[in-house]
């Protein structure tokens, strides 16, 4: 028997005890509700044809350059020509529409709890529906960014019951996306109280989501046959609908990795965590594909070792994983079978042939919601310290555009070269320089000394630490407490974390990182099984190649386009125009020197 298989037959054994512990540990679960048509929320409710067009008021022209000001996230236009009103008789809907236009100001003041307090005076009056359509709306963003997701996703469907022809797919994707950010137990809890039919129907969907593949299309079935008329139906959310009636598995997949040179180790180790979930899907009776794995090295190129995966019977190629790799395939012409690459690239991808999907554990997603997560903790004004260099580079843009696009502003940005340079830039983005400059002026003019303490500056409320690694981050941390710093929210990417644990992690108390489901959650029998073959150096790969199975078992809801949702092990995956999968990652904090889900 090669080393090989008896790799395969180990993890297999492996994998087979860790999946009957877990069957062990299972309950029952509740049938689903019984079938009768769906009821809309009376308070809500209005006729298809309604205007949600503001009611008309003599002070038109201010609220519109209010609105205006707002749209150009310039909030304090916006309160000056709200505070020409302050002396006006104004009527009940002046009044809820200047409260809806103050509640929006505070938010990008920073105060989104009293502007969530004045959403709520307004919630308990009787509206004008155009104007309830727009406080209601808010709320769900304020929420939203708070990460009160299911809140947020009960108003949906609130909302949605009111929502013109025009707004309701969009609505159905944001109560679906609400939804699946929710925990299982989350999603049971709010069931075990719902009462009305709609959201029970919503909560209900969600459940079935994440049944395992061969169960999913009796089930989804079911949620039909009960829930007839449901707004979430006609088409289902998330691409399920393409899971009703299935499209044939593949009769091969053929894996394009590197496992001889110098990437073997990252390309066993998706290897080993698509091996994982292959086994499992197994393990339950899912119809088993032929799995072939093919060494990438021993092929002069990306297009190559494609063309023999073909050429071997391959109907679905994952791989290849070097960016150049999947460059030199994306601008190929006539693929002849579709393909779920492991890296991303920035250039533009090939329509030509079969479809080719890019899925990659991308820092620059992990970026972007660093800046709505700091955003919906209430800061507007950050910091950024982060390497030199293309990577620093590539995530300064990700996380400032975004930042920016909510409304908030970047004070500074230092670039580091090394550690010699951890001291000085902290200081210099703290403003501490330019404190002891003054010191030294004052001592000047005085021509004495004079007890002084540094100040740092006081226009920051958040820090972007976009280090590279563990190391980094654990000498960079210590140096904002000991300028000044301490009290600021520091937010992180995933690469601080080793993915194990490590008593030097102390040094990032307090610190705000996103991170893989694979790794956060409480029970992962997956994960822990590979743990015993494998190092944990490269769990996240393990993830990774987890996720590549997940996408070729799910491949079909992917023609759903932007309206794709799928919770992997790598993060809640959607798919945007160039065919990229962008990961959405749960939030943790350094709780002492462990990490903690937040």
């Amino acid at each position: 028997m090669s080393d090989r298989q008896t790799h395969f037959f180990k993890l297999a054994a492996l994998l087979l005890s860790a999946l009957i512990l877990q069957a062990c540990a299972s309950g029952p679960t509740d049938k689903t509700a019984g079938k009768q048509a769906i009821a809309e929320p009376e308070e809500l409710r209005t006729p298809e044809t309604s205007d949600l067009t503001l009611p008309p008021s003599v002070y038109a022209a201010t609220f519109s350059a209010a609105g205006e000001a707002l749209a150009q996230l310039d909030w304090m236009s916006a309160a000056s020509a709200l505070a020409e009103l302050d002396q006006e008789p104004l009527s009940a809907d002046d009044l809820a529409y200047r409260d809806y236009l103050a509640a929006r100001i505070e938010h990008l003041r920073g105060d989104s709890r009293a502007a969530a307090a004045r959403l709520a005076a307004l919630d308990g009056a009787e509206l004008n529906p155009a104007i309830a359509y727009r406080v209601h709306n808010f709320q769900r963003h304020l929420l939203d960014l708070r990460r009160d997701y299911l809140d947020s996703a009960r108003l949906g469907v609130r909302i949605m019951a009111m929502a013109p022809t025009a707004d309701q797919a969009a609505l159905k994707r944001s109560i679906w996306r609400d939804l699946a950010r929710c925990s299982a137990d989350e999603i049971d809890a709010a069931r075990e109280g719902a009462t009305e039919q709609t959201w029970l129907g919503w909560l209900d969907l969600a459940r079935v989501a994440g049944k395992q593949r061969s169960l999913l299309a009796t089930e989804l079935g079911q949620w039909q046959a009960s829930y007839p008329g449901h707004p979430a139906g006609d088409p289902l959310p998330g691409g399920l609908a393409y899971s009703v009636n299935p499209a044939p598995s593949p009769a091969q997949v053929t894996l394009v990795l590197p496992l001889s040179g110098r990437l073997a180790p990252a390309g066993k180790a998706i290897r080993d965590g698509y091996l994982a979930s292959y086994f499992a899907a197994r393990s339950v009776g899912e119809a088993p594909e032929k799995v072939k794995v093919l060494d990438s090295d021993l092929y002069g190129s990306a297009s190559e070792a494609y063309n023999a995966a073909v050429q071997q019977g391959a109907q679905l190629v994952i791989g290849p994983l070097r960016k150049n790799a999947v460059a030199e395939l994306a601008a190929q012409g006539q693929r002849t079978v579709p393909t779920i690459a492991l890296n991303r690239i920035d250039t533009a991808t090939s329509y030509d042939g079969a479809a080719l999907v890019q899925l990659a554990l991308a820092p620059e997603d992990e970026a972007r919601q660093l800046a709505r997560l700091a955003f919906g903790n209430g800061a507007r004004r950050a910091l950024i310290l982060r390497p030199a260099g293309s990577w620093g580079d590539k995530m300064e843009t990700s996380l400032a555009q975004q930042w920016r696009q909510l409304g908030g502003s970047i004070a500074r940005s230092i670039t580091y070269t090394g550690q010699d340079d951890y001291s000085a830039g902290v200081k210099s983005g703290l403003g501490i320089e330019a404190s002891e400059q003054r010191r030294r002026q004052v001592r000047d003019m005085l021509a004495t000394n004079v007890e002084f303490t540094p100040r740092r500056r006081a226009d920051l409320d958040a820090i972007f630490m976009l280090s590279r690694n563990p190391d980094e981050a654990r000498a960079i941390k210590p140096l904002l407490a000991f300028h000044y710093a301490g009290a600021l929210p520091v937010y992180a990417t995933s690469s601080v974390y080793g993915a194990h644990y490590d008593a030097r992690n102390r040094d990032l108390d307090n610190t705000i990182i996103v991170d893989l489901p694979w790794l956060l959650a409480a029970r992962q029998p997956l994960r822990q099984a590979l743990s015993e073959a494998n190092s944990d150096h490269y769990t996240r790969l393990n993830a990774l190649g987890a996720d590549a199975y997940l996408l070729q078992s799910r491949l079909g809801q992917l023609r759903a386009g932007p309206d794709a949702l799928i919770a992997g092990e790598t993060g809640l995956l959607s798919m945007n125009p160039q065919r990229q999968m962008e990961r959405e990652l749960p939030a943790a904090i350094f709780d002492g020197d462990r990490l903690r889900p937040l």
